[in-house]
């Protein structure tokens, strides 16, 4: 009786309630939501969004056709009316010349990362699954090309392909594909030996399964983010090839090209030289910051 006494319409409200039921976020919702709480980061990405639309509307903010020279304008200092950031040694105009040539050196830095993401993934989680000789006869074959340095390796493929924007963009692709596919290699090793994947491997998945659902998922991660700390570099192996007459051709706007133009015009007018330089460290910055932003916020123990 006392026990029914106490049961008030208060409690029963309560019971009747609906419960809320706490859902944990995803693991990719909560790299999303410690990824914004990183100011650096999310300058970065700003920053890299900006050089994206500057490349897709180059023909709408260049003041200047980046192929039209003078003579008589040759070597106009910073600030000259008419042309802000200068003219180089043919009297093109350097403003517009940079913003063309955007293009040219965010496809040359970027594109080659995703190809070689997708081959050097593709490599590495067979090598690291399959095990054994397989393992063996793929890595090893692997670590010959790992053995050079990449721009020892970039020059040499691309001195051997000649020169011009496709063979270059191969050349950068083959340098990435082994750094890619050791990685994969051995997050997937690691991860072939947790219980999960026995426990599949037990209850008669076959290897295409264990791979798509129980090993990809938790490799990617991993090897994305090394992924995107290989833009930086391959921005810098692209300008460097330019820069050696290995990458595009003149008159095409590039900044290693433009590098590679102004380099007799380093006594006369330095800062007009040193413009396609600046812009290079500017943009390998802002995606090394990226992609260092990136790994804290896939870090899920930090």
């Amino acid at each position: 009786m006392s026990s029914a006494s106490s049961f008030t319409p208060a409690a029963s409200a309560n019971l009747a309630a609906p419960v809320a039921i706490v859902r944990s976020p995803g693991f990719w919702s909560g790299v999303v939501h410690r990824l914004c709480r990183d100011p650096v980061a999310l300058v970065a990405l700003g920053l890299i969004f900006v050089l994206i639309l500057i490349a897709i509307f180059a023909p709408y903010l260049a003041p200047y056709d980046p192929a039209k020279a003078s003579v008589i304008r040759r070597l106009k200092p910073i600030g000259t009316p008419g042309f802000i950031l200068g003219t180089d040694e043919l009297g093109r105009d350097i403003l517009s010349r940079l913003i063309y040539g955007a293009r040219l050196s965010l496809i040359m830095g970027v594109i080659p990362v995703p190809v070689a993401f997708v081959i050097g993934s593709a490599i590495g989680i067979i090598a690291g699954y399959a095990g054994g000789i397989v393992n063996t006869l793929i890595m090893r074959t692997i670590d010959v090309f790992y053995a050079f340095p990449s721009v020892l390796l970039a020059v040499a493929l691309s001195g051997a392909l000649g020169s011009g924007l496709t063979n270059a963009l191969v050349s950068l692709t083959v340098v990435f594909i082994p750094q890619i596919a050791r990685v994969a290699e051995s997050v997937t090793t690691q991860v072939r030996r947790l219980d999960y994947v026995d426990a599949a491997r037990a209850s008669g998945a076959g290897p295409a399964t264990i791979i798509t659902v129980h090993i990809l998922g938790n490799v990617l991660g991993p090897i994305f983010v090394f992924a995107t700390s290989l833009i930086s570099v391959s921005m810098i192996l692209a300008s460097g090839l330019s820069f050696l007459g290995l990458g595009v051709r003149p008159p095409e706007a590039e900044w290693g090209l433009m590098l590679n133009t102004l380099r007799t015009a380093i006594y006369t007018n330095p800062y007009v030289a040193a413009l396609p330089g600046v812009m290079i460290f500017f943009t390998s910055i802002c995606f090394n910051l990226f992609s260092d932003g990136l790994r804290k916020a896939m870090d899920v123990k930090s």
